[in-house]
């Protein structure tokens, strides 16, 4: 388990970035409401089966009990994940790729202060600098590729992105937490089930009653809505997994690596140019990310 965690966090860090990247795509065409759904909604039967085929591969006699308290952190944890998802889109209009992910992985920060105040987590004075240094690699990355085009704006809802997301990957660990009786990766797949069950649903009959044509649209953009949900489905297997196994101010640490992939995926792909601000900031999250592993 000491090393099946960072290949979680590591496969978690290269799907979502590959998965920002087709909700970009996705946005020039799709509303807000209708990106973030096609996070979830063909992530549901691949959920499904991994469950089924985990129970079958390691079978577990244990009887799961779902407690009023795990239902809580479900409900709240899917509801940020919609909030984070639909902001962090509304981040790309504001600036460009690679940066509106860095300021959305304010998260890593926001999760280590929130995890050690409030739910007793601790971090080494090694991890600690890891935050420190991919704080201030946000801050380059914030910045764009001039000082002066720098928006409170694009700051205010990169922060309220990452706190989102920082809320949720929290209580995904709270929730997994409860399943006491289960193995690591069946309480992962459990959570992982239930949370984007929840998503769906509540999506689908909130766009069905209030947004078909958004459902419309979704529908003509078939093909790129799957590849959304795989690559989600297949990040939030490995966020749920990782978060399971060890702390989320760790995880979160060590998934900023995800900007590396994101850069590599805005330069090559989206052929933008990164400013040389962005490069430092690069390089401050790898630093970051080795002193996580090394603590």
């Amino acid at each position: 388990m000491a090393i099946s965690w960072i290949f979680f966090t590591l496969m978690a860090a290269f799907m979502q970035a590959w998965r920002n990247a087709f909700q970009k795509q996705l946005s020039t065409t799709v509303d807000v409401w209708g990106v973030t759904l096609a996070r979830f909604i063909f992530a549901l039967p691949f959920a499904i089966i991994y469950l089924s085929s985990l129970y079958h591969f390691k079978p577990v006699e244990n009887i799961i009990h779902f407690t009023p308290r795990f239902w809580v952190y479900i409900v709240i944890a899917g509801s940020s994940q919609i909030l984070a998802t639909a902001l962090m889109v509304k981040l790309f209009q504001q600036k460009n790729y690679a940066i509106g992910v860095g300021l959305a992985k304010s998260e890593a920060i926001l999760a280590a202060v929130i995890g050690v105040v409030f739910l007793a987590d601790h971090l080494s004075v090694l991890a600690w600098i890891g935050v420190v240094l991919g704080a201030y690699a946000v801050f380059l990355l914030s910045k764009g590729q001039q000082i002066s085009g720098f928006s409170a704006q694009t700051l205010a809802i990169g922060i309220g992105s990452g706190l989102s997301f920082a809320i949720t990957s929290l209580l995904v660990r709270e929730a997994s937490l409860e399943l006491s009786t289960l193995p690591t990766v069946h309480r992962a797949a459990w959570v992982l089930l239930m949370v984007i069950s929840f998503q769906c649903i509540s999506m689908l009959i909130y766009l069905s009653l209030f947004s078909r044509q958004t459902l419309v649209a979704m529908w003509q953009r078939l093909r790129l809505t799957f590849k959304v949900s795989v690559c989600s489905f297949m990040a939030s297997l490995g966020w749920f997994t990782a978060m399971s196994m060890m702390s989320v101010p760790i995880v979160k640490i060590l998934g900023q690596i995800e900007i590396l992939f994101s850069m590599l995926i805005s330069a090559y792909f989206f052929k933008e140019k990164l400013a040389r601000a962005e490069h430092w900031g690069l390089g401050l999250v790898v630093i970051a990310a080795i002193l996580v592993i090394w603590a």
